[in-house]
């Protein structure tokens, strides 16, 4: 037997000067006294998925013990699949976070608890809400201008509130110690296990329960249905895409100079806005008065000077927007290196490492190169918070373009191009268009700014299935794919046999519209849920080849049916009473 456990979020101190904090789920696996085994290297399904960690270990002997550590909420945004399939095999959840982080707090109730709700879907498994560390109670700054957040920590209401919706234990771990690690949360988090453990030693006796049968005469065995095929996802090529985007400079809208006046590269405003509340002061996306914090409103000062129609005139029949904002940097250092730091920008800007090592190679100046990093640190600063490299180093800022980008999706923000759709009008990006997709102005959904999307319900997801492949966007073709096979796999017999969802329809589409995955998927479907699909009218609409396929492959197959049938006649012939039957 096994225990899966399930755990998201951050509970490491943003203000803690120990960069070396063990997680909460690391910790109680070191010192839990029932805990044995312990193996944390990751295994090959989750090598390719740097923000989850897979610990396994044994637990009262000789339980199986699986531990899913998914310290980021990315996984929500960009892998919907992978974090629904977490969630669905989950005995146990935990949801951790610190008390002196009062912003992720907020996300994580805001988004990420409706999230889990809807992907646990009413199923009865325990969570476990930790709040984990030591509230900070320093005594705040009175200058009437400093703009940090008096009330950062999370307090006990908020936490217990959130857990009283979610029907989930609230806990709190004041430190990560013996005492609340192996007392407090360990001694709850095993009466869940043992819980757990219960349940399935109770179905797994209800399973081997044997019916009696005819020692004379055997009822025919029902073989196994055929395996469906397996549908494969393709990579995400987001960042990828929009790094490209800076290397053709296509649609670019803002150009930087020297204060020589030579230029020195372009680049787009909505994807340096997307990274960095300095260039939506640069630009006018925000004012002083919404960012609230006077270190950002110097950066953008002393750093960025944008010059009013100091460019070129738009030429003949194009809009004024097309012709690229000039600023200037101020700082020549900075200036000289402004290149390898919009490269890290467009990546995704999780790569310091890479861009301090860049820096130091084209400066060879330890002094210059400490003062561009601290520049860099200044522009990626978040309102209200300190600036340190911790934060620059850690996967945090790469959350930059799935969920900031998302900020000027269906938005006249920076838009510079508007389309119109049955009446309604869509603002849109070229910039982004232009990244994401190879046809012009082809995909409106919001996946092109997120990389990740969430259809409503299996017509919508065939809708946007057709969309994506006219406009080929093939991953968001996989993704739908995906979410259609998700959603009839999970319905019950009784659902599927009332519903008014045409099945043979959406084989139809998938076939139009070149799903070949899908479409042979669908027709095993239907071939295994024979019973149900050939009483439906919409069967008559299959065409005599995909008849003969369902026919071929049919479950149950006519030779069963036939020996079902000489077997109860036996039966009754003997006048036996057939308890399996």
């Amino acid at each position: 037997m096994s225990v899966n456990i399930v755990a998201f979020g951050n509970e490491r101190d943003v203000l803690s000067e120990d960069s070396q904090q063990s997680s909460l789920m690391w910790s109680y696996l070191r010192r839990s006294a029932l805990i044995s085994e312990i193996d944390s290297s990751p295994s090959a399904e989750h090598a390719r998925s740097p923000v989850t960690t897979e610990y396994q270990a044994c637990v009262f002997g000789n339980v199986r013990l699986v531990v899913h550590d998914c310290p980021l909420w990315d996984i929500f945004d960009s892998d919907w699949y992978t974090s629904r399939s977490l969630i669905g095999g989950a005995d146990i959840i935990v949801i951790k976070y610190s008390v002196n982080d009062k912003t992720s707090f907020q996300d994580l109730k805001d988004s990420y608890v409706p999230m889990i709700k809807k992907a646990l879907n009413h199923c009865s498994v325990p969570v476990i809400i930790s709040a984990v560390g030591a509230r900070k109670n320093a005594v705040p700054c009175t200058c009437p201008l400093c703009t940090l957040d008096r009330r950062s920590c999370v307090t006990t209401s908020e936490g217990a509130q959130l857990a009283k919706e979610f029907g989930a234990t609230y806990l709190e771990l004041h430190a990560l110690n013996d005492f609340y690690i192996q007392k407090y949360f360990g001694g709850v988090l095993e009466y869940f296990m043992i819980q757990s453990l219960n349940q399935k030693s109770s179905e797994k006796m209800k399973k081997k329960k044997k019916t009696q049968k005819c020692h004379r005469v055997q009822p025919p065995q029902l073989e196994q249905p055929e395996k469906m095929p397996i549908l494969k996802g393709e990579a995400s090529h987001y960042d990828s895409d929009l790094h490209n985007l800076l290397f053709c400079c296509q649609c670019a809208d803002v150009a930087f100079y020297s204060e020589d006046s030579s230029k020195v590269v372009e680049a787009h405003k909505v994807i340096l806005c997307s990274v960095s509340h300095v260039f939506m002061l640069l630009f006018d996306v925000k004012s002083p008065a919404d960012i609230h914090d006077p270190s950002i409103l110097r950066t953008a000062q002393n750093l960025f000077a944008v010059e009013a129609g100091a460019g070129p005139p738009a030429p003949r029949g194009m809009p004024p927007c097309s012709v690229p904002v000039r600023v200037v940097v101020k700082d020549s250092v900075f200036c000289s290196c402004l290149s390898d730091i919009l490269h890290f920008i467009y990546s995704g800007a999780f790569q310091w490492d890479r861009l301090e090592e860049d820096i130091k190679k084209k400066l060879k100046d330890s002094e210059k190169t400490e003062h561009v990093l601290e520049k860099v640190k200044c522009i990626l600063k978040t309102p209200g918070k300190l600036n340190n490299l911790r934060d620059c180093r850690s996967h945090q800022i790469k959350r930059l373009y799935n969920t900031s980008l998302r900020l000027f999706f269906n938005t006249p923000v920076l838009a510079d191009v508007i389309f119109t759709i049955q009446g309604a009008t869509v603002p849109a990006h070229r910039a982004v268009l232009v990244a994401r997709c190879e046809v012009m102005a082809a995909m409106f959904n919001e996946y092109l700014y997120t990389d990740s999307c969430c259809p409503a319900s299996i017509l919508q997801a065939m809708s946007l299935l057709i969309c994506a492949e006219m406009y080929q966007v093939m991953r968001l073709q996989h993704i739908c794919e995906l979410y259609i096979i998700t959603q009839l796999q999970s319905m019950p017999s009784r659902e599927l046999a009332s519903t008014s969802l045409s099945i043979v329809s959406l084989l139809k589409k998938a076939k139009f519209h070149n799903s070949d995955c899908l479409s042979t998927w669908l027709l095993h479907f239907i071939a295994t849920n024979y019973l149900i699909f050939s009483q439906k009218p919409e069967f008559q609409d299959l065409s005599v080849e995909e008849r003969n396929f369902v026919e071929m492959h049919r479950w149950p197959s006519n030779l069963y049916l036939k020996q079902l049938a000489e077997y109860r006649n036996y039966i009754h012939s003997q006048k036996c009473h057939c308890t399996v039957m």
